[in-house]
């Protein structure tokens, strides 16, 4: 199966992209510290975030490609939330957190957006994400359902701040995930209701 890289939008609307070779993304061996520095490199160069999140895909891949070590870096889930977070980098002062997400299979998440720009490679199990979107009046926060990723092994998507979805964990194993963030406005992100209209902070 190809990998895929995925972007979704603050409007909801997910587009495919396509990727560098496996031999441009392994020339040369790829540290986490190299990782971190190019990364900062794009965000202090670009503003724009569809623009960095078109740029920081590929280093996603070269770095998970590279570095074998990551795909073993996460906590057992939790048997009664269901999931667990392990966090690999979160710098006072520096706008970027990296994480391992693991979830039990059926697990769901709440509808919510992020607040910031993130970024979901699968490294291991199959997720599907649900796509939402606001819809009138404006202002409202009653939203609809538009449409659904299924997400395997090597396959990464990447979000807007604003961007609604929900995850579930499909198949048999867990599901492992490398994730990455931007600063999070708490302000900002929210947990969805699509029945009685609401949001709530999350």
């Amino acid at each position: 199966m190809t990998s895929q890289d995925w972007l979704l939008t603050d409007d909801a609307s997910y587009k495919g992209y396509e990727i560098a070779t496996e031999s441009e993304l392994s020339a040369n061996p790829y540290r986490l510290f190299r990782f971190l520095t190019d990364l900062e490199d794009v965000l202090h160069s670009v503003s724009d975030d569809s623009v960095r999140l078109q740029k920081i895909r590929p280093l996603v891949r070269r770095l998970l490609n590279s570095s074998e070590w990551l795909h073993y870096e996460y906590l057992e889930p939790d048997s009664e939330t269901g999931w667990s977070v392990l966090t690999l980098y979160d710098e006072p002062d520096f706008p970027l957190t990296v994480q391992t997400v693991v979830w039990l299979p059926g697990q769901v998440s709440p509808i919510h957006n992020h607040g910031t720009w993130g970024i979901v490679a699968i490294v291991s199990g199959q997720e599907k994400n649900t796509v939402w979107r606001k819809v009138e009046p404006e202002g409202s926060e009653r939203i609809e359902k538009v449409g659904e990723l299924i997400l395997s092994p090597g396959d990464i998507i990447s979000f807007t701040p604003d961007a609604i979805h929900n995850v579930e964990a499909m198949g048999d194993e867990p599901t492992v995930s490398f994730n990455l963030y931007g600063e999070t406005n708490y302000n900002q992100r929210f947990q969805f209701d699509p029945i009685t209209s609401t949001a709530t902070n999350f």
